[in-house]
């Protein structure tokens, strides 16, 4: 009989649901599972959490269980262990943020990620390692180990959602939320060898914070199967009173869209690089081409075209990026600045150096640059690109704190497509089909129209039935 943790979340959720398992004792599952890698392995653990609170989430486990059997409206993951992500607020929970500057930081209330994923009965065991303000592509905070991937522990778990995925990856979780600015979803799945799906502009709420004038980032899933991340979506999914946007409910829920047959897609393809001038690795272009085959050989029809966003939209990107930075520290003193890397105030620097009307402008290109990019694509269902220009790198490889402009090229190098869904705010998903000879996780990317991400789900269900990766186990696990 397998164990817990090589069951799929959903699977997991389908034995608390039938009683075979109370949430209890799948969150003793997990914390054993956790604390004995943090006796034999403690600095991934360490990398992986920013913070762990056993009595909590047997409490909470407690109060699952109370409720008894849930009924058919209950989230298919209810009692099903997770963790939330170091910049998602979490009432009465530490969170950081990534930085020393908020070391002790306790929120009063928590966001509506948070709340979503209380309200439907899953189990927070802790909080998930992010660096400063999400903003690096990859997870090394100040003063704590670097989040790995457990397919190579010399190797980066990517960024900035990069200890959620280590955790998954590695069975410490079954599933997790993370973020996505400009990737930060979709580069630790690559890295991690899981499934990352960044949903659509608006389909998941901000609450409280609204602090993204610009809509570029959202939470969504990571997950070792498309139906686990695609049933996090349905929990995670939804509006509230004070959006600024939103995207339309689907017709039913986004996991029964991944049991449908998605019929014959007309697919777009390109390997260039969008933000930066740089080679793709043979073994990113390998992934692209076997992707390329295997949709063509389920009765796809696939497209080259050109890339869709033109060099000037990646310095009006930088502008918008930059500012935001400046948006985080700007009601911090002289003191909690002299705490921040060298590369977060390098971009706050740089956003503060922009005027309001600039900024203002920026924006508006940068919604112009898109919407020419969806008109360019609207005759194709779905977007095929590598997700990063080449495999997992070794930790400490693109952190440069000497020189943080040569830093923020080097990301750029190294995730060339990832941002450019979050500028035009298309769901995108990352799927770990290929692995180097050497082991090593290699994504692609397939993006969608706004607000379809039903059709995205059930083509990347599809893909992974005749490309199954679910029973592939790194050495740690």
């Amino acid at each position: 009989m397998a164990d817990l943790h090589d069951l799929t979340a959903l699977e997991q959720g389908a034995l608390v649901r039938d009683g075979d398992v109370s949430a209890v004792e799948l969150t003793d599952h997990y914390l054993g599972r956790i604390e004995r890698a943090g006796h034999e392995v403690p600095d991934f653990v360490a990398g992986a959490f920013a913070h762990l609170d056993p009595d909590l989430a047997r409490r909470r486990a407690r109060d699952v269980a109370a409720v008894g059997p849930v009924g058919d409206g209950a989230s298919p993951l209810a009692g099903v262990p997770t963790a939330i992500k170091d910049l998602n607020l979490t009432a009465g929970v530490p969170t950081a943020f990534g930085s020393p500057v908020f070391a002790d930081y306790v929120p009063e209330v928590s966001d509506a990620v948070t709340l979503a994923i209380e309200a439907a009965g899953l189990v927070s065991l802790g909080k998930t390692s992010t660096p400063e303000f999400g903003s690096p592509c990859y997870t090394e905070p100040e003063g704590r180990p670097p989040a790995v991937t457990p397919w190579d522990t010399t190797r980066m778990a990517g960024g900035s959602s990069g200890g959620a995925a280590a955790a998954v990856a590695a069975g410490l979780l079954p599933v997790a939320q993370g973020s996505d600015g400009g990737g930060s979803i979709r580069i630790p799945a690559s890295c991690c060898g899981l499934v990352g799906l960044k949903p659509t502009r608006g389909r998941i709420s901000g609450f409280p914070s609204y602090g993204d004038p610009i809509g570029l980032a959202t939470s969504g899933s990571l997950a070792r199967s498309v139906g686990d991340a695609a049933a996090l979506l349905d929990v995670l999914a939804g509006r509230r009173a004070g959006d600024p946007s939103w995207a339309p409910a689907p017709e039913g829920t986004f996991l029964a869209a991944t049991r449908r047959d998605p019929g014959r897609l007309r697919i777009a393809r390109f390997v260039q690089p969008v933000i930066a001038d740089v080679e793709v690795s043979a073994e990113s272009r390998r992934a692209y081409d076997e992707a390329s085959r295997l949709l063509a050989d389920l009765g796809h029809v696939i497209d080259d075209v050109p890339v869709p966003l033109p060099p000037e939209a990646v310095p009006t990107f930088e502008t918008c990026w930059a500012v935001l930075t400046a948006l985080s520290v700007t009601p911090l003193g002289a003191d909690q600045r002299a705490l921040l890397r060298p590369l977060t105030r390098w971009l706050a620097e740089r956003g503060e150096a922009v005027s309001g009307p600039d900024f203002g402008l920026a924006i508006g290109r940068l919604r112009q640059y898109a919407a020419g990019a969806l008109v360019a694509l609207a005759p194709y269902d779905v977007v095929l690109t590598p997700t990063l220009a080449t495999p997992p790198l070794p930790v400490g490889a693109i952190r440069d704190d000497a020189d943080p402009a040569g830093d923020f090229e080097a990301q750029k190098r190294f995730t060339p497509w990832t941002s450019a869904w979050n500028v035009t705010g298309m769901p995108a998903i990352s799927l770990p089909l290929h692995w180097t000879d050497d082991g090593l996780p290699v994504g692609v990317m397939l993006a969608g129209r706004p607000a379809e991400e039903e059709l995205l789900l059930s083509l990347a269900a599809q893909v992974e039935a005749a490309a199954p990766w679910y029973d592939r186990r790194p050495p740690i696990w």
